[in-house]
């Protein structure tokens, strides 16, 4: 399977996440949660980078970050090698750190960024881990909601806008937002080619972001195809429920389980009606 390409450019935000080798614990004490927000002040520094929202969890780490020079990857490198350095060297250890690339979704700053800073420090609420999200100290929550000074690499103040005109009215109601979220909806069920988050609009501006001179196999199908249709329409559309199925398939937006849990049957059978019926139909 090809890899996601990743679309970098001035202003572009991310949510971006990187988990554990072999799902291990990347934080194993205290120190290490600190020594990786001081990596990231650095990488900060360094590329110019605005973090809107930050969770540390056990074994993987969420990151909201804006990139004003366009430069995610130069970034990254330095975020991740220098942390999987220092913790090494921290517990006499060798080998990796982190579990294969970084996860990036490109996100419509308008449309989700709100919605994302709040699912990101509810992480350790929806795991159990703590009750409230001024309970966890290891995310940007506190800082945002003025219960603790805000470092100078935590952008809050975009967030912070959205509720009010004065800082101390803003931070009042942004802990209510985040309150409010806990039964919401994932935001990733708006997900879109893998690694868009934002409209139809938004998904064909940044595909016209990519490299015109870029050979086009570089480019993993999923990121290339047009955004598919809601599975509601392929169901409107085609009375009989077969049919409906396999366009839906045949479009690439769509794998046989969520198809199946759209319709209440198992992916197994839905296997079949892809191969089955769609071979039958294509011999007429």
């Amino acid at each position: 399977m090809a890899r996601p390409l990743r679309i970098e450019f001035a202003g572009a935000l991310y949510h971006v996440t990187s988990r554990g080798n072999e799902r291990d614990d990347i934080f194993l004490d205290d120190d290490n949660r600190a020594l990786w927000l001081e990596v990231l002040e650095r990488a900060c520094e360094r590329f110019n980078w605005l973090v809107h929202a930050y969770c540390q969890m056990g074994n993987h780490w969420h990151l909201l970050v804006e990139t004003p020079d366009g430069n995610l990857s130069k970034g990254m490198r330095q975020l991740n090698g220098v942390y999987t350095q220092r913790f090494n060297r921290t517990h006499n250890r060798v080998g990796h750190v982190y579990q294969g690339r970084y996860k990036a979704i490109l996100v419509q700053k308008d449309a989700y960024l709100l919605e994302l800073s709040r699912y990101i420090v509810l992480n350790p609420v929806r795991a159990g881990m703590v009750r409230t999200a001024r309970d966890w100290p290891w995310s940007n929550y506190r800082a945002t909601a003025g219960l603790t000074a805000a470092p100078n690499w935590l952008e809050i103040d975009w967030i912070l806008a959205a509720f009010a005109e004065r800082k101390q009215e803003a931070q009042t109601a942004y802990r209510r937002f985040v309150t409010g979220g806990k039964n919401q909806p994932s935001p990733w069920e708006g997900l879109k080619n893998q690694i868009y988050l934002g409209s139809d609009a938004f998904v064909d501006a940044m595909q016209r972001k990519m490299d015109a001179d870029r050979r086009l196999s570089e480019f993993p199908k999923a990121q290339r195809r047009p955004v598919s249709r809601p599975l509601t329409w392929y169901f409107e559309k085609h009375r009989d429920r077969d049919t409906a199925i396999i366009e839906a398939f045949k479009s690439g937006g769509y794998n046989l389980r969520e198809i199946g849990e759209h319709v209440g049957l198992h992916y197994s059978r839905i296997s079949r009606i892809v191969n089955l019926t769609g071979k039958a139909r294509d011999k007429t």
